[in-house]
């Protein structure tokens, strides 16, 4: 996991030619949980079913512990408050997800919004401009919330 924020703020640079495979995936990871955080936020209220879907997403995607994603959450909740926009965070991505680990992603995303029963207009508008940056097909990205929506039982 990065240590500091200042190592935070380096790895949301865009990689070397030669950047170390660790370093790469530290910025995937934190840009992954700066998307998950901005659709759990992004309705006026979040509960704790949202945070768990968030952290669910995390283990699933990366396999990380517990205490790293403690940390990677963290991180991101600093990111996200200090980012100017979000392509800061989907440019990587693009870069070094294959289309079908961006609508897995997106299926996160959908989970995320879902996990508190209740699904916002910010939510869901927020969701079609991640997806659209993600360059993810609408169709898929429709799929990717159906597929959400029946897991929530919503």
């Amino acid at each position: 996991m990065l240590s500091s924020l200042k190592q935070l703020f380096s790895a949301l640079q865009p990689p070397a030619a030669a950047a170390p495979a660790q370093a790469v995936e530290h910025t995937l990871q934190l840009a992954t949980a700066v998307m998950l955080i901005e659709v759990m936020r992004a309705d006026s209220h979040f509960e704790a079913a949202e945070r768990r879907a968030v952290i669910d997403a995390l283990r699933a995607k990366f396999a990380l512990a517990d205490d790293e994603i403690a940390r990677l959450i963290e991180l991101a909740e600093q990111a996200r408050r200090d980012a100017t926009d979000w392509f800061e965070f989907t440019s990587h991505i693009n870069a070094h997800f294959d289309m079908a680990a961006k609508i897995r992603m997106v299926e996160y995303m959908w989970r995320v919004a879902y996990a508190d029963g209740h699904l916002g207009e910010h939510e869901r508008h927020t969701l079609w401009r991640l997806s659209d940056l993600l360059h993810v097909p609408h169709g898929a990205y429709i799929h990717a919330k159906m597929r959400a929506k029946d897991a929530a039982g919503a």
